[in-house]
């Protein structure tokens, strides 16, 4: 089997909740508590369509564990169109302020590359997060290549966002795939019932120079910014980070290309 075929089969056991590969609550290591390493490129897999919120809130939070502030977050029309607007309350939930949070709308994935290679050498940057939907072969191993040795320049680190895809050769120093899961609902002192922190199911698919096939389930703590092992009872409903929701205020946008 191929590195590609076997990476494509494990997404696709997470999805299935395969029993081998069930998700513990186990302390989270020291390198994800803290973020992910700066000043690379590191690509995040939504495990199915509908888990790009919660890949986008991971991209978030990372961000923010690693204080890799102000983020540009890139997407193309046909992603604002099929993934919608992003939700200005959850990013806030988040810990994502307004004034750290730039938010760009290009044409087609050609203009998307374009506009991730120019500003991953903008040292003005914490995070430039690229979202794309689908096969987008452009993002291919010589424009990773080009992303990673721009980040490793700049000091900017690079979140690619990958939905509806499968995994390909790229020079990212880590791949995660990532998929929503319940959160345990706050307790009566704080709101019985009412959804609890922000919870993701994560596992590192590969990880340049290191051990790979670790998973978690984590909750996101925004005031402590960092991640925690997620309680595996008493789930509940949690507010998705990064869903579409037209009827909430967008975020500040500025379409380019």
């Amino acid at each position: 089997m191929s590195d590609s075929s076997a990476l494509i089969a494990r997404l696709r056991r997470i999805a299935a909740g395969d029993g081998a590969m069930q998700a513990v609550a186990a302390p989270v290591d020291g390198w994800l508590a803290q973020g992910l390493t700066k000043a690379q490129l590191h690509e995040i897999y939504a495990v199915e369509e509908g888990d790009g919120p919660s890949g986008a809130g991971f991209g978030i939070a990372v961000s923010l564990a690693a204080g890799a502030l102000p983020l540009l977050w890139l997407r193309t029309e046909a992603c604002e169109r099929s993934q919608g607007r992003l939700h200005a309350s959850g990013l806030i939930e988040l810990g994502l302020s307004a004034d750290s949070l730039v938010l760009a709308i290009v044409a087609d994935e050609s203009a998307l590359l374009r506009a991730a290679a120019d500003a991953a050498r903008c040292p003005g940057l914490g995070t430039v997060l690229v979202e794309s939907v689908g096969r987008a072969p452009g993002f291919d191993l010589t424009a990773t290549r080009r992303l990673m040795l721009a980040a490793e320049s700049s000091g900017v680190t690079v979140l690619s966002l990958r939905i509806g895809a499968e995994p390909t050769a790229s020079a990212a120093a880590t791949r995660w795939g990532v998929a929503a899961v319940p959160s345990t609902a706050l307790d009566q002192g704080a709101g019985e019932g009412a959804p609890g922190f922000a919870a993701f199911d994560v596992e590192c698919l590969r990880r340049r120079g290191g051990p790979a096939g670790q998973r978690w389930r984590v909750e996101w703590d925004r005031d402590a910014k960092s991640f925690r092992g997620a309680s595996l009872s008493g789930a509940g409903l949690s507010v998705a980070p990064g869903r579409a929701a037209a009827r909430h205020p967008a975020a500040p946008v500025r379409r380019t290309g």
